[in-house]
């Protein structure tokens, strides 16, 4: 079935009575929110992305396919409170991605606290989340293998809710079964900032993995959690990686060779993550893949990423986790700037864009990913590989067998 979407038409909440049960925002545009970019290829290759995208497997690794509100600066603060995230059905179901990581709010889900990644947050967005998901039947909730290849088959989109670091868990290891049995199927370690498992990618001095972090790490793999330490400092993650009896996950990332930043990872850091199986997805967030050769971000600027990683890794461990979302991408990191500490991991001193062209949002990214790939001469066996077979096979060894 592929990219022939079974989208009905539900809207988010619609089971709800708007500005009665729910707070309701001026959303931004699904689609058409910017001039949309389509990487330029013939007609003959357009009908082989065409075909590609209907015959392979595509997972992004990394995404927050949720709509922000039109006014970012002055209501993303207030719309996350609320934790009634709007999906944006009808722009996923122009997109060609048959499953998605969704990495829900983590840190921006401020209910009970400024701060956030609070545990009680962290039940609530994603409760929030799944109520409306059982209320329609095109987006399905991945918990298994067979769950994308049902989402491929049927022509529809597998969220599988995850969450950017273990924070939420504090000191209990138990809590990682919950979040398991809720559905969370992917964890991270860290985020910018430490915590009691190790050191995030913000800190000046990394320690590694706490002796409680080694816990977690191995309780993830009694459960059959992915990891990814995307956001883990380099000793942290290069723990991670040693500790774990499974592939671990860089689900969105760079490469810091090409780009000196803290966000991404060194190359020897990328080499152990692929030599114990894992696979490394490619990051598109505004002002991360930048390189030298384009220093102003767009679609050329991530596949020079790309290209730098899977010659130096191989293409059998490498994929895309764009971590795009359908809205003002760049007023929320304005907005989210210091609770984050975006300002000590993200690139500095560049021109800053209003948006990525070509990978704006979930939809473009995953068009364009082909399309760049068709236009570059790769081969249809490693687009396949890279869009989805080398995650799936991944998940295939991590996750509990269905």
């Amino acid at each position: 079935m592929g990219v022939n979407k079974q989208y009905a038409g539900y809207k988010p909440f619609q089971y709800l009575e708007p500005d009665l049960d729910y707070k309701v925002f001026k959303m931004a545009k699904e689609i058409g929110r910017v001039e949309p970019y389509a990487v330029p290829v013939s007609q003959a290759e357009e009908e082989r992305v065409q075909q590609l995208a209907g015959e392979s497997i595509v997972i992004s690794l990394h995404d927050h396919p949720m709509l922000l509100p039109e006014d970012v600066m002055n209501q993303i603060f207030d719309y996350n409170r609320e934790a009634r995230v709007v999906t944006p059905y009808e722009g996923l179901s122009k997109s060609c991605w048959d499953a998605i990581f969704d990495n829900l709010l983590d840190g921006e889900g401020m209910i009970v606290s400024k701060s956030g990644w609070k545990w009680e947050d962290t039940i609530y967005d994603l409760g929030m989340t799944l109520s409306d998901l059982a209320h329609q039947d095109f987006v399905i909730v991945g918990r298994t293998v067979n769950d994308i290849i049902r989402a491929h088959n049927e022509g529809k989109i597998a969220f599988i809710p995850a969450i950017e670091a273990a924070t939420p868990i504090e000191n209990e290891l138990d809590r990682i079964d919950i979040l398991f049995g809720l559905g969370i199927r992917m964890m991270g370690v860290t985020y910018s900032e430490s915590n009691g498992l190790g050191s995030g990618l913000s800190e000046e001095n990394d320690g590694g993995l706490t002796n409680f972090g080694r816990e977690v790490i191995k309780r993830y793999n009694k459960v059959g959690m992915a990891i990814d330490v995307s956001h883990s400092g380099d000793k942290t993650a290069a723990d991670v990686i040693e500790v774990s009896t499974e592939p671990v996950f860089i689900t969105h990332v760079g490469a810091k060779t090409l780009w000196n930043i803290k966000r991404f990872k060194p190359d020897d850091a990328l080499r152990a993550c692929a030599e114990k199986g894992g696979v490394i997805g490619i990051e598109a967030a505004p002002h991360t893949t930048i390189t030298k050769t384009h220093p102003k971000q767009n679609i050329e600027s991530v596949m020079e990423h790309f290209e730098y990683i899977a010659n130096l890794v191989g293409i059998d461990h490498i994929g895309f986790g764009p971590d795009t979302m359908y809205g003002d991408h760049v007023a929320m990191h304005h907005a989210y700037s210091k609770t984050f500490s975006l300002e000590k991991v993200f690139a500095a001193d560049t021109e800053e864009v209003p948006y990525v062209e070509g990978l704006e949002n979930p939809t473009e990214a995953s068009w364009n990913i082909i399309r760049w790939l068709v236009k570059h001469g790769y081969s249809d066996e490693d687009i396949k590989k890279v869009v989805g077979e080398n995650a799936l096979m991944v998940l295939k060894e991590v996750w509990p067998k269905s």
